[in-house]
């Protein structure tokens, strides 16, 4: 199938409105899955949040804290190709609720040892490294999962709510676990989000999909691999998203692993502001999603991915310069807002510009710029605050993002060349 023109849909489209934001759950299945993932995403941020306490309250060493932020992500980088091949191979629910049970069990095994005081770092390691597998293939079978449930008229709508919804969660699960982790211990947490996965589990099993399930030789698989690799240096409008994407995830994103050294050494607050500083972020980002998921065609999101990337860098270097817990919030909301902006503009003109056949592999390539960069900045952030301090690394990283973007606004003229060309 070739891909659709990027031009002509949006230039009939009636102005966007805040119902356009909701389209895609007039789709029986994607109302389910967009339950199921309400309730399980609040507890992920809760165990997010709660694990990155938990391994500063063991060890105090950002040097960690990047260590499990970088075992946890690495797996994605090196394994998405994989599970984009699978995702194009097999029945994608199936993988899915798979992806989803296995993460179910390591967030039981977490609570567990940390509940009963067994815990130690290695542990939290180990478990985050199996967790990281399981998302190698988790993420190209749900990202291009929803095509197959809403279609391509509302596929960004359905990208633009489940973003909304991640963030959502990511306002309502760091705010209970700030509290949690201060009034109890973070094993609470760990059990909430094994408990929370039930939803999306039932959600998945009780929808009506038509399956369909190819099977191929390893050589074959090889081929399909570079295939998709292929297609994305091919294409100047896929590779140079896919850059953007991975020098934001490389330089900026890890900003989230040094929250807790912000929280409690340079804003004294402890377990309760790192809560309120991840609430602040989810609060801007979920405006970000919605922003985007009320919009309809697609003209103009290159624009909009450059301009998102220099505003998330410009944020963060604005948050660096600040010691003040409220002032931090309001800096956070369009570091948020900003970042999940550009990825979600950047999801959409790839699932939107790859033929159905590869776009299981497309979205392996978007994992791996997006999930699996960020392990590698997320170490590197770790020393870089022990040596440099978390204030002057969140600068660096910032003005890196400021000039990323920069480099992609020059590339704009040819990307709109390839798209009137599709």
């Amino acid at each position: 199938m070739e891909a659709p023109s990027l031009a002509a849909p949006s230039a009939e489209a009636p102005a966007p409105s805040a119902l356009d934001a909701f389209r895609a759950l007039r789709h029986r299945n994607f109302r389910l899955f967009f339950a199921g993932q309400l309730i399980s995403l609040i507890g992920t941020w809760m165990q997010t949040v709660a694990q990155s306490w938990l391994v500063y309250r063991l060890t105090g060493s950002a040097v960690l804290l990047g260590t499990v932020g970088f075992v946890s992500q690495i797996p994605v980088f090196f394994m998405a190709t994989v599970g984009g091949i699978v995702a194009d191979r097999y029945p994608k629910r199936r993988i899915v609720v798979i992806t989803q049970t296995s993460s179910m069990v390591l967030a039981f095994l977490l609570a567990w040892l940390t509940l009963t005081d067994l815990v130690r770092v290695w542990h939290v390691v180990l478990l985050s490294g199996l967790l990281g597998v399981v998302n190698a293939f988790d993420i190209p079978a749900r990202q291009s999962f929803f095509v197959e449930i809403v279609g391509k008229d509302d596929l960004q709508s359905a990208i633009g709510l489940n973003s909304s919804i991640f963030n959502g969660a990511r306002i309502i699960g760091p705010a209970i676990a700030g509290i949690l982790v201060a009034l109890i211990q973070e094993g609470w947490c760990f059990f909430v989000n094994g408990v929370s996965f039930i939803a999306v589990i039932i959600g998945l099993l009780i929808m009506r999909v038509k399956e369909r399930e190819i099977h191929s030789g390893s050589t074959e698989a090889l081929e399909q691999a570079l295939e998709g690799f292929r297609y994305a240096l091919s294409s100047p409008t896929v590779s140079s998203l896919l850059l953007l994407v991975a020098l934001v995830s490389l330089v900026g994103v890890p900003y989230t692993v040094l929250m807790p050294i912000l929280a409690d050494r340079i804003l004294h607050g402890g377990a309760k502001a790192l809560g309120l500083l991840m609430s602040a972020t989810g609060v801007g980002a979920m405006m970000g999603a919605l922003t985007l998921a009320m919009r309809r065609g697609i003209r103009g999101l290159g624009t909009i991915a450059a301009l998102a990337a220099a505003g998330f860098g410009a944020s963060l270097v604005l948050v660096s310069f600040s010691r003040s817990l409220a002032l931090s919030m309001v800096l956070l909301m369009p570091v948020g807002y900003c970042v999940m902006l550009q990825m979600a503009a950047t999801n959409t003109l790839l699932q939107t510009m790859s033929p159905d056949r590869l776009r299981g592999r497309v979205m392996a390539l978007y994992s791996m710029m997006f999930m699996g960069m960020a392990p590698v900045g997320s170490l590197a952030a770790g020393f870089a605050a022990e040596r440099l301090g978390t204030p002057v690394t969140l600068a660096i990283g910032g003005a890196a993002c400021m000039a990323g973007a920069g480099v992609f606004a020059r590339w704009l003229p040819e990307i709109r060349a390839e798209m009137r060309g599709k």
